[in-house]
C-alpha cells in the first residue's frame, strides 16, 4: 500500500466537530489508516459510524460515544469491511446493536482473516493497533437500505452496491443533510483502488462512477469523507470527475493496445498534473490496473 512506514493509527478525540444539532464528527486529522468517525443523536438513540482500528482505537470511540449517548441507546454502522473502518466492532458487543448492510457482512466474514493479516504487514504501529482483533458478527443486516429511528431523527443506511469495495453502505442523516461515504470519497487524496488481484478485485471503477453519479445527485450539505477534511457536495463532484477521467485516459490508450506499464506511467502524469497537491499517488496505478482489466473488449 505504501513504500514509507505508517505513523501510529491512533484515533484521539481531539478537534471534536458539530456538523449540526446532536451529530459531531471525530476527525481522523489526515492520519493514514484513521478515518472520520461519526456520532449521529436521537432523543432515544445514538448512532457510532466507523470503530477505528483495532480494539484499543475502538475502545476510545466507545468511551466518547458513551458519555455522548449520556444513557440514550447506542448502535454502530460502518461503511464498508476494511480494517480501519471495522475491526474494532467486538469492543462494542453488549455494548451497542451493530448492524450493517448484507454485502458487507458477507465481506467481512470472507474477507476479513485476510485483510487482517494483509495489514498486520503494513508495519509494527498497524500490527500493533489489530492485537487482538477478532472479527465480528453484526447483530442486524439488511439488504438494501434501512431506515434507523434514533428518536425524533431518522438516519438512513443505504447499501450502494459494488464500488470501492463489495459491500458499501452510505449513511445519510436527511433532517441535517449530512452524508458520511466511507472511502467511496476521500478529501485531498486519489481514490483508493484496493485492487489486489489475484487475491481481491472486488473494486469496480466502473460501477464506482455510477456509485458517484447517483450520490451527487442527492446533493447533501455536509459529506464526511472516508479520510481527509469534510466538506460539501462538490466532494462527490471532484471523486466522480476525477474517476471518469481516469477511465478516459485509461480506456484511450488500451484502445491504442498501448502496453500496461505506459498506460500507468503516463496516466499517471496527467493525474498528477491535474492534481498536484493530492496525496496518495500510489493508488493510481491500482486504479490504471482495475480499469484495464474492465476495459470492453
Amino acid at each position: 500500500m505504501s513504500e514509507h512506514v505508517l505513523p501510529e493509527p491512533v484515533v484521539r478525540i481531539e478537534e471534536v466537530r458539530e456538523l449540526a444539532r446532536d451529530l459531531v464528527v471525530i476527525p481522523n486529522r489526515r492520519v493514514q489508516l484513521v478515518p472520520n468517525i461519526g456520532v449521529i443523536g436521537g432523543t432515544h438513540s445514538v448512532l457510532v459510524v466507523e470503530t477505528g482500528m483495532g480494539p484499543r482505537n475502538a475502545e476510545t470511540v466507545l468511551g466518547f460515544a458513551a458519555e455522548y449517548a449520556a444513557g440514550r441507546r447506542l448502535y454502530l454502522t460502518t461503511t464498508h469491511f476494511h480494517p480501519e473502518h471495522a475491526f474494532g466492532a467486538q469492543v462494542f458487543a453488549g455494548q451497542a446493536t451493530f448492524l450493517v448492510n448484507r454485502a458487507q457482512a458477507e465481506d467481512l466474514a470472507a474477507k476479513g482473516a485476510a485483510y487482517l493479516d494483509m495489514f498486520r504487514g503494513l508495519g509494527e504501529p498497524v500490527a500493533r493497533q489489530l492485537e487482538g482483533v477478532e472479527i465480528a458478527t453484526p447483530d442486524v443486516v439488511y439488504d438494501d437500505a434501512y431506515d434507523l429511528d434514533l428518536g425524533g431523527r431518522v438516519v438512513r443506511l443505504l447499501a450502494t452496491g459494488r464500488a470501492h469495495s463489495r459491500g458499501d453502505q452510505v449513511i445519510t442523516v436527511p433532517d441535517a443533510g449530512v452524508m458520511f461515504t466511507g472511502d467511496l470519497v476521500e478529501a485531498g487524496q486519489f481514490a483508493i483502488f484496493p485492487w489486489f488481484p489475484p487475491h481481491d478485485t472486488d473494486v469496480s471503477g466502473t460501477r464506482w462512477i455510477s456509485v458517484m453519479r447517483r450520490l451527487a445527485g442527492a446533493s447533501p450539505r455536509v459529506v464526511v469523507p472516508g479520510h481527509g477534511d469534510v466538506g460539501g457536495p462538490q466532494l462527490l463532484a471532484d471523486v466522480r470527475d476525477y474517476l471518469e477521467l481516469l477511465r478516459d485516459e485509461t480506456w484511450a490508450r488500451r484502445d491504442s493496445a498501448v502496453g500496461e506499464q505506459t498506460i500507468v506511467e503516463e496516466v499517471r502524469a496527467v493525474m498528477i498534473e491535474r492534481h498536484p497537491e493530492w496525496a496518495g499517488r500510489e493508488w493510481i496505478e491500482k486504479g490504471v490496473g482495475c480499469l484495464c482489466a474492465e476495459h470492453p473488449a
